[in-house]
């Protein structure tokens, strides 16, 4: 009785909790010539991030991806590209002014992931960090 109960509960643990598999995947093509002096790199190197922690989980990165998979997200929102890319546009605001009405773009884009693991608790942190060009 007791091997079933056993059974039970790590079934219970395998099939329960959350995952997160945050990604910032996207393609986006666009064609723009630079060649015409028709912008200006307005800031280079802003930054954002944002982080998520977890308990009796793991966190991990490869590549541009953070996975995390856990019982149950204890800080943050766990939309961590999101988050952070918000947050860069926010740092450049707060230093630069605001975009709207502007023709801006983020290039040169470098995604990091931190991950803290330990035996109860695991934490993923995401950087972006990107230059922000202006068209004329």
């Amino acid at each position: 009785m007791k091997k079933i109960i056993m059974l039970f509960i790590l079934a219970s643990l395998l099939f329960t909790g959350c995952s997160n598999s945050g990604a910032f995947l996207a393609l986006n093509q666009t064609v723009v010539n630079l060649e015409e002096g028709n912008y200006v790199i307005e800031a280079t190197n802003i930054s954002g991030q944002s982080s998520a922690g977890y308990i009796l989980g793991l966190s991990y990165s490869s590549g541009p991806v953070a996975n995390s998979l856990a019982i149950a997200r204890v800080s943050g929102t766990g939309m961590l590209y999101a988050e952070a890319i918000d947050n860069l546009w926010a740092s450049y605001e707060a230093e630069y002014g605001t975009v709207r009405g502007e023709k801006a773009a983020l290039t040169n884009v470098r995604y990091d992931a931190d991950m803290l693991n330990l035996l109860l608790y695991t934490r993923v942190k995401v950087t972006v960090r990107a230059d922000v060009i202006l068209f004329e």
